[in-house]
């Protein structure tokens, strides 16, 4: 297959697509009020990927990642730390809890909750041990978040590697199975560290008990240099899947999956423009509708301003009431949650300035009310 050039992908990223509007350098910048700013310390130095569960009796909670060593980067030490609302979102525990302590040689990092169809829920984080010793597992609670199980391996011994899933992408489909999106980055050796990584699928089919490797991958070619990086899996009103990935080409590549992960489409420029940065996309309960929460623009670099929402009508085809939630142009925001409460969306997200040396440092979260994002934009 001849893939296009970048221009054309940009292009082809751009042709649904309204950007909302860029604020200048030396513009006022907006911020949604957060409720509770988890901000770095001597003893802390960064507060990141995290996401929400709704505990049975109105309670919610959010686990973390806790940095406790280095300077907050992605190899520092670090375990998994939790904050309880009792009040929707409203307010949260002064105080972190240990959840998991470090099991890695490196650490332990961005986390998935999921309340499986059995009512157990699901933990799912990343256990690295160095920059080609990065693996998914999974422990599971049966108690409301009160104890968990011992480790579970997503990916087989024989099958380790680099794999990267972000915080709040896991995902069980209708018929029960369990799916969680990886990048490997294949090239990743003792010597080095690739950018270039391929997606895949890790499925299962007994409530997270057991795992295999989807039948097929995403891949793009050489010419983008990062590959298919931090995927992500929504449900469509017609069943399909669609999988999205941040890449160096200026959009969200998007493919399409019609067997419940196994396999998937050719991927290709999406229908956001957005830098080398992930996106969020969810399905709001009840409707046919998708909330995404992305970088809205197309600089090909780390440029993770602004902090962007839409809603699609058409499973992603195209994208209307765009806003920004956060638009400062020194800032950096990604790694973002949402979670949806009743008329409330939650969203947690990692959050700083680029003239700070780490600037995901911070972790904010915050709630909105739904129709904030749902009704029309001026």
């Amino acid at each position: 297959m001849k893939f296009p050039s970048r221009s054309s992908l940009l292009c082809l990223a751009s042709i649904s697509f309204i950007a909302a509007h860029a604020l200048g350098d030396d513009s006022p910048h907006h911020s949604i009020p957060a409720a509770k700013i988890l901000a770095p310390s001597a003893h802390n130095p960064r507060n990141s990927e995290g996401d929400f569960i709704q505990l049975k009796g109105g309670r919610l909670l959010f686990i973390y990642t806790h940095h406790y060593g280095g300077k907050g980067e992605d190899e520092a030490p670090a375990y998994l730390a939790s904050r309880l609302s009792k009040d929707g979102g409203a307010t949260w525990s002064g105080s972190s809890e240990q959840v998991v302590a470090n099991e890695g040689k490196k650490n332990i990092m961005s986390v998935s909750l999921l309340r499986l169809a059995s009512g157990d829920i699901a933990l799912i984080y990343l256990r690295k041990h160095s920059k080609y010793d990065c693996v998914p597992v999974l422990r599971l609670s049966t108690d409301e978040a009160r104890t968990w199980s011992p480790p579970i391996d997503i990916v087989p011994e024989k099958e380790r590697g680099y794999y990267i899933v972000n915080n709040d992408r896991v995902v069980q489909l209708p018929s029960g199975r369990i799916i969680v999106p990886c990048a490997q980055h294949v090239d990743n050796t003792p010597e080095k560290s690739s950018p270039y990584a391929e997606a895949v699928c890790y499925l299962s089919d007994d409530n997270g008990l057991h795992w295999r490797r989807g039948r097929g991958m995403a891949r793009v070619s050489r010419a983008i240099k990062t590959g298919l990086q931090e995927p992500g899996v929504v449900e469509l009103s017609d069943g399909r899947l669609l999988m999205f990935c941040r890449t160096d080409a200026g959009a969200q590549f998007f493919a399409y999956s019609s067997d419940q992960g196994e396999t998937w489409t050719q991927p290709a420029a999406g229908t956001l423009q957005s830098p080398l940065a992930p996106a969020s996309i969810k399905r709001i309960p009840g409707t046919k509708d998708l909330l995404a929460i992305w970088n809205n623009n197309d600089t090909h670099a780390y440029r993770r301003t602004p902090l962007t929402s839409a809603i699609s009508h058409d499973d992603a085809q195209t994208w209307t009431n765009v806003k920004n939630l956060e638009d400062d142009p020194r800032g950096i925001y990604c790694y973002t949650a949402i979670e949806f409460t009743g008329d409330q969306v939650l969203l947690a997200y990692c959050a700083g300035r680029d003239t700070v040396r780490n600037g995901l440092s911070t972790t904010k979260l915050a709630t909105l009310p739904l129709n904030w994002f749902t009704r029309q934009a001026p």
